[in-house]
């Protein structure tokens, strides 16, 4: 059986200043990448978040990515842990996110909140 390691995940967007806005100040990580239609955030040796320029995007895979239905989300969902999570959702709203789900004790004993960024992608911001 191959093994594999996840570096990244890339999320189409359709403002790339307005995306890196949102998740630099949700996750506070660093540019690793940074090019006119691309950036990659992440810590040293971590997995990243790719932010790609949506009509750029379809150019690897050769295939447009859907749009979120307006006040919708997309079929992806990004889980991070942070140290604050009434924090980071007041910053996320702040830059332009939007509450899905308040901040509680969810069954597998995290206290998670659920914020769509400003493309509709889901953001679970969970602590211990």
């Amino acid at each position: 059986m191959p093994t594999a390691a996840l570096t990244s995940v890339i999320l189409a967007v359709d403002d790339l200043a307005r995306a890196r806005a949102f998740y630099d100040a949700v996750l506070g990580w660093p540019a690793r990448i940074e090019a006119p239609v691309f950036v990659e955030l992440g810590t040293e040796g971590g997995t990243g978040v790719g932010l790609y320029l949506r009509r750029g995007f379809a150019m690897n895979p050769g295939a447009d990515p859907l749009l979120a239905p307006s006040g919708g989300v997309t079929a992806t969902e990004l889980y991070v842990h942070v140290d604050d999570v009434d924090a980071a959702v007041a910053a996320g709203i702040a830059a332009g996110g939007r509450l899905l789900s308040a901040a509680s004790l969810r069954g597998w004993g995290e206290r998670v909140a659920y914020l769509a960024d400003p493309d509709g992608n889901v953001v679970g911001l969970a602590s211990r």
